[in-house]
């Protein structure tokens, strides 16, 4: 691309070069300005009009025929140029086509991706970063330069058409997710895909809570409501801020906290306040009695620091934050004790 342009640049720049030459020397000649321009545009695009004035001098004529091959020349290859950047262009994305039709031949347990928006870009980056091979599928095209540019495999199409999900390799994949906007296309996914492959998991992601049922029905084996997710995250961060810290650490979209509640497990969050019962009590203490029924997974001290899995003689004071990870049927008797717990579970979307 970059020679053809070179051509292109190099090429007008001695059309133009030319032009102006030869008006000079026809004006020089003793023509007058628009004489001289007419003679240079009908000599050069060779319409085949007479000459404004009969050149007899051996010399102009020279320079005529001078005029002639410079500008026909240039203008040929200006042209050239422009049909090279043409051919050069579609030559390179019919290559790049080839290419990733036959990367994506190879692939197998795969994973294909239906959506690169948002919620699209960060799967695939996500799944870029675990190894984890995948396909997206997308109607638009500049996102999907984006992931190609990353080094990802692209298919430009509608993943609602099975010629399209074909292509994506559906029948050697090992998961589907579809994750656009559109609740209605989803389902309209998920049945194609579906239908296509009754073995496969498919994840669908829902904006409503009433679609939800829809796209169960529709085949997928889990449907994910980011809306929701994001909601529940944030009263998290309200309601047990130390615990959501503690338990998320740096990566802050751990999940741990939703499996916790699909198991039947909760964690509470004790705060040990001033003149607290609990204060001046070791982790042996609190649990005598009830060691079985639950686990102190951390304390955290009024300074920041934290003690995970702590130490039975470790003792708790006043401002520090215990977090007891128990059953749903086993409540702790020492939280019930202390006003200050708050209890941190995840029971999923409600419609």
């Amino acid at each position: 691309m970059q020679d053809s342009v070179r051509k292109v640049l190099i090429g007008t720049t001695i059309f133009v070069a030319t032009c102006v030459i030869a008006v000079f020397g026809y004006w020089m000649a003793g023509w007058s300005l628009i004489e001289a321009i007419y003679m240079v545009i009908i000599t050069i695009y060779g319409v085949g009009y007479g000459e404004v004035r009969p050149i007899e001098d051996p010399s102009l004529r020279l320079f005529t025929v001078l005029v002639i091959v410079a500008g026909c020349t240039s203008a040929i290859y200006v042209f050239g140029g422009f049909i090279q950047m043409i051919t050069e262009g579609q030559i390179k994305r019919a290559l790049e086509e080839r290419r990733m039709t036959a990367g994506i031949e190879r692939l197998n347990q795969h994973a294909i991706v239906c959506g690169f928006g948002r919620v699209g870009q960060i799967l695939a980056e996500e799944l870029l970063t675990a190894g984890k091979p995948f396909v997206v599928v997308d109607t638009n095209r500049e996102r999907l330069i984006m992931g190609e540019n990353r080094g990802m495999f692209v298919i430009n199409g509608d993943a609602t058409s099975e010629e399209v999900l074909t292509i994506a390799g559906i029948q050697r994949a090992s998961v589907l997710a579809s994750v656009l906007p559109d609740d209605a296309a989803n389902v309209f996914i998920t049945l194609t895909a579906r239908e296509l492959r009754p073995d496969m998991e498919i994840i669908a992601r829902g904006e409503s809570p009433s679609t939800q049922k829809k796209l169960i029905r529709s085949g997928a084996n889990r449907v994910v409501l980011p809306a929701a997710i994001g909601a529940v995250k944030i009263a998290r961060l309200i309601t047990c801020p130390t615990a959501e810290s503690l338990l998320s650490g740096e990566k802050a979209e751990s999940d741990f906290n939703d499996e916790l509640g699909q198991i039947g497990l909760r964690i509470w969050e004790v705060t040990i306040d001033a003149g607290s019962p609990l204060a001046g009590h070791t982790i042996s203490q609190l649990r005598a009695g009830e060691a079985s029924t639950y686990m102190i997974v951390a304390v955290r001290e009024p300074d920041g620091t934290v003690h995970t899995q702590p130490e039975p003689d470790h003792q708790v004071n006043p401002g520090d934050v215990i977090l007891v990870l128990y059953r749903t049927d086993k409540c702790p008797q020492f939280t019930l004790r202390e006003d200050a717990g708050k209890q941190l579970i995840y029971r999923g979307a409600r419609s």
